[in-house]
C-alpha cells in the first residue's frame, strides 16, 4: 500500500514538473511574440512617420517649384480662333470656350451674340506654368489678334469680340500691364492698343458644340477662311513651343 502511494506520488510529480515545463515554454513563447510585435509595431509607426515626411516635402517642392496649375482667361475675337491655337501650345493642359465680363449669368450663345449680355467670348486656358508662363500666353495673345480694333476682329463686329485680359491675380494684371506697355513702346501697331485689363469675376463654358470647334470642323466655311490662316501663321512663329513638331 506504501509502496502504491509512493507510486502515485511520483505520478504526481512528473505531472507537476511537465506541466511547470510546459507553462515555462509558453511563456517563452508569448514573450517572444510580444517583442517581435513591439518591434514590427515600431517599424510601421517610423515607416508611416517618414511617408508622411515625405509626402510632405513632395508637397513642398511642387509648391516651391510652381506645381499647379493656373488659369489665364483672355478675350481675342470670336472664341474658336484663340482656342485653336492655345490648344497646340506645349504647357497648356485644356482650352475651353466660354464667356466672361457680363452681367448674366449663364448666357446662352445666342443671348451674347446679340451684344447686350455685357460678354465677350473668351477662352480659358488651363496651363502648367513650369512649362509655359502667363507672360508667353500674352505673348502668343498678341500676335494671333488685333488689339487696335475696338469691339472688333476683322469680319465679327460687337461688344462680344473686344479685346480683353480677365486677371486672376495681381501678378498676371502686373504682367499684362507690362506687356502692353512694351509692346505699345516699340510701336508694332500704328494705332493705340484698346485691350482691357479687368479683374477675374465669372467664366461660363460655351455650348458643347462650341468646344474644340476647329478641330471638329476644320473645312467649314469660316474655318477654312478665318481661323486656319491665323493657325498657320501662329505654328511658323511659335513652333519651338508646339506639342507636335
Amino acid at each position: 500500500m506504501i509502496f502504491a502511494l509512493r507510486l502515485d506520488n511520483k505520478k504526481v510529480m512528473k505531472r507537476g514538473d511537465l506541466m511547470k515545463s510546459v507553462l515555462h515554454t509558453l511563456v517563452v513563447i508569448v514573450s517572444i511574440f510580444a517583442v517581435f510585435s513591439l518591434a514590427v509595431v515600431g517599424d510601421h509607426s517610423t515607416a508611416s512617420a517618414q511617408e508622411k515626411e515625405n509626402k510632405s516635402d513632395n508637397a513642398k517642392d511642387r509648391k516651391a517649384k510652381g506645381g499647379k496649375n493656373e488659369i489665364a482667361t483672355l478675350a481675342g475675337g470670336c472664341f474658336w480662333c484663340l482656342e485653336a491655337v492655345y490648344n497646340d501650345l506645349r504647357g497648356v493642359e485644356k482650352v475651353v470656350s466660354g464667356y466672361s465680363g457680363g452681367h448674366v449669368v449663364k448666357p446662352t450663345y445666342e443671348q451674347v451674340t446679340r451684344g447686350n449680355t455685357g460678354h465677350a467670348e473668351v477662352v480659358q486656358v488651363i496651363f502648367d506654368p513650369r512649362v509655359i508662363t502667363f507672360q508667353e500666353l500674352l505673348e502668343v495673345f498678341f500676335t494671333i489678334h488685333d488689339p487696335t480694333t475696338l469691339n472688333r476682329q476683322g469680319p465679327d463686329v460687337g461688344p462680344q469680340y473686344r479685346s480683353a485680359i480677365y486677371y486672376h491675380s495681381p501678378e498676371q494684371k502686373a504682367v499684362a500691364d507690362k506687356t502692353i506697355a512694351d509692346i505699345s513702346a516699340a510701336k508694332i501697331w500704328n494705332n493705340p492698343i484698346v485691350t482691357e485689363v479687368t479683374k477675374f469675376e465669372a467664366f461660363y463654358p460655351a455650348e458643347d458644340y462650341h468646344q474644340r470647334y476647329y478641330e471638329r470642323n476644320p473645312n467649314q466655311r469660316y474655318c477654312k477662311m478665318v481661323i486656319e490662316p491665323k493657325v498657320i501663321k501662329f505654328r511658323k512663329q511659335f513652333f519651338s513651343k508646339l506639342k507636335k513638331q
